[in-house]
């Protein structure tokens, strides 16, 4: 076998690793500039770790927002002058100033440490108050001087300080919820026909309220050429036909007793037992209580 051929053969046929190693040191290798590690495919990342900016192009720069700051017309309102869809008006008219200039811009925001004068007057904003009574017998809503009986207002006046007014109103001989307020968006809501909380009454009568009667009642009625809607009536259990539940939606107690004046039955007694959700438990007669702030969210929401 010549040279060539042997060669021949002998490539492939032995593996690489038959190759003789070389006992000589390698040289060192320079080192490669570290950069970041890049992250595995299922390493998390913080969000918060990262920060991106984007500038959006022809975009107004947004004003501050200011601590306290406050929209105009809630500022009068909450003041207890009118609500706020009235501000608004007073606001377009231009009888309201801020600082000593004319505002007239919708939605102008108050800073802490500004002047406003509401049609001549200068508005201090008060808390907003939500008071609770259920009230006796003998004592009137009404603010005439002359009336001879004693005033609601006598048994919450060591509550607050705030100019309260009373939702609705009550004559002498009615008893139970009555709710006090400085909110005059409050106030005004519950004065409106088409206000859809419930109001629950028990109402005596002079004599048994026949069951025809109770029909149609139930069916609602027409008083003053409104129709009025009756949400439910009844005989109280274990009570005589003269003692009668009603549910409906009004805060009006005059519209109570005119039901059953239709009827020709004559009111003795009314006693509203429940007010949007608000009733008399652990309440006593003569006493108030300041609503929970669980109790103003729902009655705003109702």
């Amino acid at each position: 076998m010549n040279n060539k051929e042997g060669n021949k053969k002998g490539t492939g046929a032995r593996p690489n690793s038959a190759r003789p190693s070389s006992n000589k040191p390698k040289p060192a290798m320079a080192k490669r500039a570290q950069g970041p590690k890049k992250a595995k495919p299922n390493t998390k990342i913080d969000p918060k770790a990262i920060v991106k900016v984007e500038k959006k192009p022809n975009q107004a720069p947004k004003r501050p927002k200011v601590a306290d700051e406050i929209r105009l017309n809630k500022y009068i309102s909450n003041s207890g002058a009118c609500s706020r869809r009235d501000a608004d008006i007073y606001i377009q008219s231009g009888n309201v100033k801020v600082n000593g200039i004319p505002v007239v811009e919708m939605g102008y925001m108050v800073k802490p440490g500004d002047v406003v004068n509401f049609d001549g007057a200068t508005l201090t904003p008060e808390k907003k108050e939500y008071i609770l009574l259920n009230k006796p017998k003998n004592f009137t809503t009404s603010v005439d001087e002359n009336d001879l009986h004693r005033n609601v207002f006598e048994l919450v006046r060591g509550a607050t300080n705030a100019n309260i007014q009373s939702v609705g109103r009550m004559d002498k001989n009615t008893t139970g919820l009555l709710l006090f307020t400085n909110d005059t968006d409050m106030i005004r809501k519950f004065g409106l026909p088409n206000q859809k909380s419930s109001k629950i009454y028990q109402v005596s009568l002079d004599k048994n309220l026949k069951y025809e009667d109770l029909e149609k009642i139930s069916k609602g009625i027409t008083l003053d050429g409104h129709r009025l809607f009756v949400e439910e009536v009844s005989y109280i259990e274990n009570e005589p036909k003269t003692e009668i539940g009603l549910k409906l939606r009004t805060s009006n107690v005059k519209v109570v007793r005119a039901i059953f004046e239709s009827f020709k039955y004559d009111v003795l007694r009314i006693d509203r037992v429940s007010f949007a959700g608000l009733t008399k438990k652990n309440l006593p007669r003569g006493n108030w209580r300041f609503l929970t702030e669980q109790e103003v969210i729902n009655l705003k929401n109702t």
